[in-house]
């Protein structure tokens, strides 16, 4: 698990990102985070950065900035913040860096996630591109992720391949 991002892009290249001021301060566990990038990685993705933010709106944009622009990070998950409560600004963060949103995926995953609670109504969640890179964010519970992850995680790779320009049908 790497803490700084990689210096050349590659297409399996990854980034888990966990919002949360509880976790930030040390007074809560990275479940989610930790079960994600497992997940990633046994989906052959290489996790090359690991980071930990409070829920803080301009920190996690200047970061989702610098790993798709600047670093080449090709897929980029975001766990914890996506919530109505006051300080869940993941989407909105979200929303601030992206090209394009990926509507689909998003909706994918919610309706999945109604299937067995009423409260994944709540969750705002988005998923987007930036230039090649490919932002999803995830509730924060290690169980939403996990249900989350499987419901998208056989068409990340076709997304990047669209992405890095690869659009002949299969």
């Amino acid at each position: 698990m790497a803490q700084d991002a990689p210096t050349q892009q590659h297409a399996h290249t990854a980034a888990v990102i966990t919002l949360s001021d509880g976790v930030h301060h040390g007074t809560r566990v990275d479940k989610s985070g930790d079960l994600l990038e497992q997940r990633l990685a046994s989906a052959g993705y290489e996790v090359v950065v690991r980071r930990v933010l409070p829920d803080e709106r301009t920190e996690l944009a200047a970061l989702l900035r610098s790993l798709a622009d600047d670093h080449g990070v090709r897929l980029v998950v975001t766990t914890g913040g996506t919530g109505l409560g006051p300080r869940d600004v993941t989407p909105d963060a979200t929303r601030d860096v992206i090209d394009r949103e990926v509507p689909g995926m998003a909706e994918a995953m919610r309706m999945e996630s109604l299937k067995k609670t009423p409260f994944a109504m709540t969750s705002r969640q988005v998923v987007g591109t930036r230039g090649q890179t490919l932002i999803v964010n995830l509730p924060g519970s290690p169980k939403a992720v996990d249900e989350c992850m499987d419901v998208i995680i056989r068409v990340i790779p076709h997304t990047l391949d669209l992405l890095a320009g690869k659009t002949e049908h299969r």
